[in-house]
């Protein structure tokens, strides 16, 4: 609603300032005047605008100073400079200083009202687009990929190390295990992190779509390349592009992918001349890549380019102890999103979660969850809401925990996820505090460092 966005006028001349706060406000804007530049900077520290209109002769301060200085305050805020019939040049040294656009004295009202709501229109969008990466950054921080496992541990440890360098990473691990959740929480907390995240699953394409996809093409570079088309490696420009599957790209296309590693430009298909771009490459693979070198299959000067830093990402079934975890978080998930008051996953059911060997690894244990979530009616996931074939008994060996042993761990997990706070440790299992006091007692874990 218009009624929301607050327009600053800076302008001397009170006319002015009248003819332009009667035409917004009848548009819907609240306005705020301001008669000289340093009245309008202190103006727009105390109370943020939307939109500003400002004269570009002020009586204390040049015009483009001014404008300069509330982007300092907020690069995203769009300047609308007036300008006098024949200061045009002013007006185009103020458009490339950042001003959103520019109207002449005397006004055309027409014109003022379509400038502002494109300006406001603007503005939305540019906050939205701030909010969006915002989000993109609270959703892949590090502290978002769940796992407290020593391998998981260690992996964090690298990541974070690397995050903030331009070294090409290759993730390496089974599908499933999390490589695109580990690129892109490199890439969102990284420099890079407001720029591009392009990823290219290089298995699910063949050759020469794929090569287009990524080199772009030049219009009429071959039957149906009807307009130029830019590659992804040029849509990531300055930021970060995910190769997935890098193990299935074939020999023509590793020397093309070796040559943009190395010179840091493309060439369109099609195209002649060469196309610098920065772009950080992460890449990531579930076959052996080192195999493949040895075999023939896969060149080994790429290999080397690829794997400057490795990041080798466990099995789920390497890392049972994390289930717990990352069954109730994706219980939390999908509870919430399904608007249901779940909150608990009944022991003997995580029994059966930690038991099973998880092929499909964490995504798998992802869709299980969420399959469970959909379909169940009861007032926490118990074993038969699980698929059939995961309540099957547990191996009567030492290789699976008991129900007690299951119980404990959870509860461990609880509470060091919570730096032994008992009041959250009941909240994320679901449980009363007086039930997690009996747990904890039950298992001897009452000790100093567990308070309320």
């Amino acid at each position: 609603m218009t009624s929301n966005i607050h327009i600053l006028l800076i302008d001397d001349d009170q006319g002015t300032t009248e003819l332009l706060r009667e035409v917004l406000q009848k548009e819907g804007y609240a306005i705020d005047a301001a008669k000289t530049g340093q009245e309008a900077l202190a103006q727009a520290r105390a109370f943020p605008c939307d939109v500003v209109l400002a004269d570009l002769r002020l009586p204390d301060l040049d015009g483009i100073e001014v404008l300069r200085m509330l982007h300092t305050l907020d690069p995203d805020l769009p300047v609308i400079v007036m300008t006098a019939f024949g200061s045009m040049e002013t007006a185009v040294e103020a458009i490339r200083d950042g001003a959103y656009d520019y109207i002449s004295k005397p006004f055309n009202l027409t014109e003022v009202r379509l400038t502002v709501r494109r300006a406001c229109e603007r503005r939305h969008l540019l906050q939205d687009n701030r909010r969006f990466q915002q989000a993109l950054q609270e959703k892949y921080r590090f502290e978002n990929i769940v796992g407290t496992s020593p391998k998981m541990v260690e992996m964090y440890r690298t990541v974070a190390r690397v995050a903030s360098t331009r070294s090409t990473i290759l993730l390496i691990g089974e599908s499933g295990t999390g490589k695109e959740l580990v690129a892109r929480a490199i890439h969102y907390n990284s420099p890079r992190g407001k720029a591009p995240f392009v990823a290219v699953d290089c298995g699910a394409l063949p050759e020469s779509l794929l090569e287009s996809e990524l080199f772009g093409h030049e219009k009429g570079a071959f039957t149906g390349a009807q307009a130029l088309k830019k590659g992804l490696f040029e849509v990531a420009h300055g930021g970060t592009i995910f190769l997935d599957e890098v193990g299935d790209i074939g020999p023509s296309l590793q020397a093309k992918l070796l040559r943009v590693l190395q010179e840091h430009e493309v060439r369109r298909v099609g195209g002649l001349e060469p196309i610098k771009i920065d772009i950080r490459v992460i890449a990531a693979t579930r076959q052996d890549l080192e195999a493949l070198v040895k075999s023939g299959k896969f060149r080994d000067d790429l290999f080397y380019r690829l794997s400057v830093v490795t990041i080798t990402l466990p099995r789920l079934s390497e890392r049972r102890d994390d289930i717990p975890l990352l069954a109730m978080h994706f219980l939390g998930k999908y509870a919430s999103e399904a608007g249901k008051g779940l909150s608990h996953i009944a022991p003997e059911a995580m029994t059966f979660l930690c038991q099973y060997d998880w092929p499909g690894n964490v995504r798998e244990l992802e869709h299980v969850i969420e399959r469970a979530v959909a379909l169940t009616a009861n007032p926490l996931l118990l074993v038969n809401d699980l698929p059939v074939k995961l309540q099957e008994p547990a191996p009567t060996s030492d290789v699976f925990p008991s129900l007690a042993e299951m119980e404990k761990r959870h509860l461990q997990l609880a509470l060091e996820k919570t730096a032994g706070n008992r009041r959250q440790a009941a909240m994320l299992l679901g449980v009363s505090r007086r039930t997690l006091y009996r747990m904890a007692k039950r298992h001897g874990l009452l000790s100093d460092h567990v308070h309320e």
